[in-house]
């Protein structure tokens, strides 16, 4: 196999297992928060997952099977009520609404959209971000270590996130001294940027950032 292919496929496997990973994470902390809600549910009953989300037509794959793997089955002894907002913003307080009145046990929002409209709604049934970039900036949580409140759940962006990626480059490619981020505007481009520097300092690597779309 030449160099490059082999490079291409273990950037291929890398992201896959990060994919796998982000899944494996968000659903800890979703059953994490949940746990609570189970113990206090009366023998008999199932507990009800609410889901709202921005876009799409049900829980994605990845979510219901990552659940099965953990021995959750919906209809058997767990529930999903699934609510999407067609990408309409103005919809995202009144779903979020309706997802109380249901008295739902946990609800998860798939965007930093939602899961502030739902912190609005609510200050007790716990909200699991499936992604944020900035929910300490959007005011979503107190911090990255310390949440507080009743949100939790994944942000898109890390301190190191940017840095991992550009130690697989540097090992990727030799000699690499200059690397160009094309990037869009927008407070998740500024954090990334300036996030990734300081790894790109100890490697020896130069940032260079792009003004994309």
């Amino acid at each position: 196999m030449k160099r490059g292919a082999s490079e291409e496929c273990r950037v291929e496997r890398a992201g896959k297992n990060m994919q796998r990973k982000i899944t494996l994470f968000a659903l800890c902390a979703l059953l994490l928060a949940l746990c609570h809600s189970v113990e206090a549910q009366q023998p008999g009953k199932i507990p009800w997952i609410g889901y709202l989300a921005g876009a799409g037509s049900g829980p994605s794959p990845a979510f219901i099977q990552g659940l099965r793997d953990l021995g959750y089955v919906e209809g058997k002894n767990i529930g999903i009520i699934y609510r999407v907002t067609e990408g309409r913003t103005e919809r995202y307080a009144d779903l979020a609404a309706e997802l109380v009145r249901l008295k739902v046990d946990i609800i998860v929002a798939d965007t930093t959209g939602v899961a502030l409209a739902l912190k609005k709604a609510t200050s007790s049934i716990p909200i699991v971000m499936a992604s944020s970039t900035d929910p300490v900036g959007a005011g979503l949580v107190a911090s990255v270590a310390r949440p507080g409140g009743n949100v939790t759940g994944l942000t898109t962006l890390t301190e190191e996130l940017g840095g991992k990626q550009l130690e697989l480059l540097k090992e990727i490619v030799a000699g690499l001294n200059r690397v160009a981020i094309l990037r869009g505007t927008g407070l998740a481009n500024d954090i990334f940027v300036e996030a990734t520097q300081p790894t790109a300092q100890a490697l020896g690597v130069k940032i260079i950032p792009l003004a994309g779309c």
